[in-house]
């Protein structure tokens, strides 16, 4: 699942734009499918979020939560397309986007009612 934060006036306009090349990123580094896209964009108002001075107010903040197991190879080479792939298809500078991955072991992921470490179905590798 993914979070994305930024002034709603910057990212209303391009949040489809956002996560479709956010989503053709994950498919690119982690053979993440299309169906597996979990995008929630939090438009704020500028007096709500707070960002560093030497920004501008396109600063984008990306939050990655995936299950453990990927390398760590795997994650940086995520952060580096994320970085080009924003930048080339939507016009924000990497200068201004900041992404955080954050992983979980699989047994604190809940979804289809089961936990991580149960599912036996997925369509895609963690451990890349």
């Amino acid at each position: 699942m993914m979070l994305i934060y930024g002034i709603k006036e910057r990212l209303n306009p391009i949040k489809a734009q956002l996560s479709d090349v956010i989503q053709q990123s994950m498919s690119q580094v982690l053979n993440l499918p299309e169906s597996k896209r979990a995008h929630r964009i939090i438009p704020l108002d500028k007096s709500d979020f707070y960002y560093p001075d030497d920004r501008t107010d396109a600063y984008t903040a990306i939050e990655i939560n995936i299950m453990e197991g990927r390398k760590i190879e795997t994650k940086k080479a995520l952060i580096k397309a994320l970085f080009a792939n924003i930048e080339s298809t939507v016009g924000i500078s990497p200068v201004d986007i900041e992404i955080t991955i954050k992983e979980q072991p699989p047994h604190c992921w809940g979804f289809r009612g089961m936990t991580g470490d149960d599912v036996k179905d997925l369509t895609y590798k963690v451990k890349v």
